[in-house]
């Protein structure tokens, strides 16, 4: 009899339960329609969205947001950010409320422009190294270099080659970008979460920082007010200079899609000049949107380095302000090269 009470009792609660289930909150009534070809739309285009409602329900109204905020159904994209963006809609009907998620990826409307390059100068640079980051600092080069036990931090005389200071990371680290702002210099590592910061003068370390959302380091840049910092992904992200929490990131996109391993960053003239890993190329980024507005083409270069079993690819790049000209060099390269950039 107990049994029999026990089970009536968990029969009745299923049933509730399942009768109190059935609203619009546990159904998919609606869906996000939008005019983005195969999810994918120009942002020179207007993003219009609608609401496919699959049982004819009457509603009431509804409210869009697009990445975190409220837009209406008819969204120009002009001065938006690039790559995939998370579209959200709020069905209100009969006294009750839906949530749909969907995403849009918003791209580039042009094609970037593709320069070429002369070569001005050029300087001898260590064998040896493994380069991952440069940058100038008072008409100084300053280097980070790779690979485990082999990583280092280095203050250069870009015109002999000679090494000014040089400390050597400890063995774990495999060392990656670098940038320098407020008389700091700001290093990565590669895999352990963690970067550096030393006096730009004594090469003291001062503090470490952990990356938050970014899993990896690999290039950093600074526009004076923010670093931005790169993690092999298409995405680069804004750092706060102070706490260096990452608060912000642009996904890197062309006409056609999103451009993965984003790797060693220069700010130059108010935009963001990238190395792509394993590519003989620097793209000139729009720091803004994330747009890919024009292509360095690089390839020659390696031809004109020692060719031994150690080359590695084009990696390194920096601005000498000084100058007004661009510094390249790659992984094992035994030159740095001073270019100006041309029209093909």
């Amino acid at each position: 009899m107990l049994m029999f009470k026990y089970l009536t009792i968990v029969f009745l609660s299923s049933f509730i339960a399942s009768c109190g289930s059935n609203s619009g909150q546990n159904k998919n009534y609606f869906t996000i329609k939008t005019n983005a070809e195969k999810g994918n739309i120009s942002n020179s285009e207007t993003l219009k969205l609608s609401i496919e409602n699959k049982k004819n329900y009457t509603i009431d109204s509804v409210s869009y947001m697009l990445s975190g905020k409220k837009v209406e159904d008819a969204v120009p994209l002009k001065n938006l950010k690039l790559g995939k963006q998370m579209l959200e809609a709020t069905v209100y009907f009969n006294n009750e409320k839906q949530s749909v998620i969907s995403q849009v990826t918003i791209l580039n409307s042009e094609l970037p422009k593709v320069y070429g390059f002369e070569i001005l100068n050029e300087y001898p640079h260590d064998i040896t190294s493994y380069t991952q980051g440069l940058e100038f600092f008072n008409d100084t080069l300053y280097e980070s270099t790779g690979q485990y036990k082999e990583s280092k931090l280095r203050k250069v005389d870009y015109k002999t080659g000679d090494i000014l200071k040089n400390i050597n990371l400890a063995d774990e680290y495999f060392g990656e970008g670098l940038t320098i702002l407020n008389n700091k210099i700001y290093q990565l590592t590669w895999q352990k979460g963690t970067g550096f910061v030393y006096d730009v003068n004594t090469f003291e370390k001062l503090n470490s920082f952990k990356y938050g959302n970014s899993k990896e380091g690999w290039g950093l840049c600074n526009d004076t007010n923010e670093i931005y910092k790169s993690d092999g992904t298409e995405n680069i992200w804004l750092l706060n200079p102070e706490t260096l929490v990452e608060e912000d990131f642009i996904q890197v996109c062309t006409n056609k899609g999103k451009i993965v391993g984003i790797n060693e960053l220069e700010w130059i003239e108010g935009k963001i000049y990238a190395n792509r890993y394993q590519k003989n190329g620097v793209a000139i980024i729009n720091p803004k949107n994330g747009a890919v507005e024009s292509v360095i083409d690089f390839t020659a270069l390696k031809n004109k380095v020692t060719q031994h079993a150690g080359l590695d690819v084009l990696n390194g790049i920096a601005y000498n302000p000084k100058t007004k000209t661009i510094f390249v060099t790659g992984k094992h390269w035994d030159k740095l090269f001073e270019v100006r950039v041309i029209e093909k």
